[in-house]
């Protein structure tokens, strides 16, 4: 009989921090890889891929439409040891939608995580924004997120703009507890993630899970 996949883990509770978290400890020599889980799922795994090679765990952000597409890659996630959570259902701007359409695309997402994983993931992303509104932050919480995850870096890699800019936008702005927005879904993100792991184990960082990062 095969082995059952792991269970993700349950939103954790980090009563010092704040309820949207854009970055962690900067004492700390960590940063955390976030992807924002759609797209391709042969460039998902080959991100997955690279990451394990370099030692690196990361944190991926799945959409629930992509989810229900591909729904392997979220035990693939988890059997890598990587942070795995909700990025909406269908990745629209939840931030200018009703507040019960809003609380749908949330919990419309969470509850595929429940079907395949046991748990509703550990973070929240709003989709199309850094940041979410008050609105939004208070109809993540009332799902069962204790946090909305942001970010401090952004990588651009979404505008396609080559490897070597996504390279070098992240080596110019990363430091220790910082949080890096990725995305699946674009070559240039692979291409990109052997320099990234390289540039910040020159500069003494080693790329953990989000969890990991806050813990």
């Amino acid at each position: 009989m095969a082995k059952a996949p792991p269970a993700a883990p349950a939103p954790r509770r980090f009563p010092d921090l704040p309820g949207q978290i854009e970055h962690g400890p900067r004492k700390r020599p960590e940063v955390a890889l976030t992807f924002h889980g759609q797209g391709d799922p042969a460039i998902a795994k080959a991100l997955l891929a690279e990451a394990e090679r370099a030692g690196a765990r990361v944190t991926v952000l799945a959409v629930g439409g992509w989810l229900d597409a591909h729904p392997d890659l979220a035990h693939r996630i988890l059997d890598g040891g990587h942070d795995l959570g909700n990025h909406t259902l269908h990745h629209l701007d939840v931030n200018a939608m009703p507040e019960a359409d809003a609380y749908a695309e949330i919990t419309g997402c969470a509850e595929r995580l429940r079907r395949l994983t046991g748990s509703i993931g550990t973070w929240f992303r709003p989709s199309r924004a850094r940041t979410a509104t008050p609105l939004v932050e208070r109809l993540a919480h009332r799902a069962g997120y204790p946090h909305v995850l942001s970010y401090d870096v952004d990588s651009l890699d979404f505008t396609s703009p080559g490897a070597p800019a996504v390279t070098r936008k992240i080596a110019a702005e990363v430091r220790a507890g910082s949080v890096v927005s990725l995305h699946f879904g674009y070559a240039d993100t692979v291409a990109a993630l052997p320099a990234v792991l390289q540039e910040l184990e020159r500069r003494g960082l080693r790329a953990v899970t989000t969890t990991e990062l806050l813990t």
